[in-house]
């Protein structure tokens, strides 16, 4: 197998053939998103200003240093104002924003979802990317219990995601709407914030 390995890569190199770069691998999970939001302009709380201020200046401090880890949870019914604050993060720190396609990743093969894991966050530490999860608790609300095998390999995934992320050397963050899918998780994030349900003005 390891001759065949060398075969194919000295194939490739004969042929011009390189890895494909790592925005190729961010565009088949996620999709980039160009930040309009701006902490100074846009509509939240005071209190969630300060917050979102606070992370972006930790941010700024540790990066390029070892532990250079933000894991933050989004939480609440405002889903816009989620959204509206994870464009203002990537605004105010210069990175790129990429929302990340669940559909996507996760795959019925076993093995392959982590794989997909494995690619996106490579990628995505490649380019110093921000991950945003949107609607995480469709896949946390897979955590339950475990009646068959299905349930059992579901509860493995995202086992490893949740390793993946606390080692993801950048900011991500994982917004839900329903903060009960993912009680029993909420400890491994640096950070909550809270949107409640706002109406439209």
């Amino acid at each position: 197998m390891q001759i065949f390995n060398q075969l194919l890569k000295w194939v490739a190199r004969s042929l011009g053939l390189r890895r494909p770069p790592a925005t190729t691998d961010l565009a088949a999970f996620a999709r980039k998103i160009e930040p309009r939001a701006d902490l100074q302009v846009v509509w939240l709380s005071a209190n969630q200003k300060e917050i979102l201020t606070d992370i972006s200046k930790r941010a700024r401090e540790i990066s390029g240093q070892r532990g250079n880890r933000t894991l933050l949870l989004f939480t609440g019914a405002g889903a816009a104002d989620q959204a509206d604050a994870a464009e203002s993060l990537a605004n105010d720190l210069e990175k790129d924003l990429y929302r990340v396609d669940l559909d996507m990743v996760v795959s019925k093969y076993v093995g392959e979802t982590e794989k997909n894991l494995d690619r996106l966050f490579r990628a995505a530490e490649s380019a110093g990317a921000i991950l945003f999860f949107d609607e995480a608790d469709a896949l946390f609300a897979k955590r339950s219990e475990v009646k068959d095998s299905h349930d059992r390999y579901a509860n493995i995934e995202i086992n490893y995601l949740l390793q993946r992320l606390e080692k993801y050397y950048g900011l991500a963050i994982l917004a839900t709407n329903r903060e009960d899918a993912i009680e029993k998780v909420r400890d491994r994030f640096h950070q909550v914030v809270d949107f409640p349900f706002r109406p439209c003005p």
